[in-house]
């Protein structure tokens, strides 16, 4: 009988398993694999459009409301054809300016304005809170303020307002206004700040405010004497 050959298994020995770190290069390739995934370019492409549209539906509806408001303003001027109020100032008295005991000076002017509304179509509200004042180089003399009153279309009103004030440098104030009183010529402006309000047909606008200046040179500000207005010059704007 031939020989049988026996195949004999042998136990393996267990065999250490050691960790082994992965070598530096590989900790950013798994870095890599571990972040989360980008979205794919259709989807970055779909959000920019997205933005893009938004950016431009604002911009339309921007552009279209700074065109209707243009449109407004502009049939609004050509049918009611706004024009600035005129002011003059006609006549100035003084009945008081006095040098008081505590050496301050006590002034008392009355002031006679003509206001003319030009338009055919507005109207004009005297508002509160109005302020006119006289001034001396720089030197406030005396403030008031006009009446709250309507100005009609066309409208021609004429307004005598008083005003009065006191200076605490009244002893050089009065000596530097009676020499300048020698030359004949002496140099006043009046202040004038109004709040109104816009009557377009029968609507009312916001209240606006309107400002002025008005140089005037008179001959002298003797109290209870015809001071004659030897030049005058007004400049007057709304401010909204």
């Amino acid at each position: 009988m031939g020989d049988h050959t026996t195949n004999k298994i042998h136990p393996v020995s267990e065999v250490n398993i050691k960790s082994v770190a992965p070598p530096p290069h590989a900790s950013s390739s798994l870095r890599h694999h571990l972040r989360p995934p980008s979205p794919p370019p259709q989807m970055k492409a779909k959000r920019g459009f997205s933005c893009c549209k938004c950016l431009c539906w604002s911009l339309s509806i921007l552009i279209t409301l700074i065109i209707i408001i243009g449109a407004t303003i502009g049939i609004l001027y050509l049918v009611f054809k706004p024009k600035i109020p005129q002011y003059s100032v006609d006549r100035l008295t003084i009945s008081q300016l006095t040098l008081n005991l505590d050496f301050s000076l006590y002034a008392r002017f009355n002031v006679q304005i003509t206001a003319i509304n030009p338009n055919k179509k507005i109207g004009i509200y005297y508002q509160k809170g109005s302020r006119l004042s006289v001034w001396y180089k720089n030197t406030n003399l005396c403030q008031g303020s006009l009446p709250v009153f309507y100005q009609g279309h066309q409208n021609k009103t004429v307004l005598n307002v008083a005003l009065a004030g006191q200076n605490q440098y009244g002893r050089t104030l009065l000596a530097a206004i009676q020499e300048q009183q020698q030359t004949g010529r002496i140099p006043l402006d009046l202040k004038v700040d109004v709040p109104v309000k816009i009557e377009l047909g029968k609507l009312k606008l916001m209240k606006v405010r309107i400002l002025g200046n008005c140089m005037l040179i008179v001959d002298s500000l003797s109290t209870n004497n015809k001071i004659s207005i030897k030049a005058t010059s007004c400049k007057f704007r709304l401010k909204l």
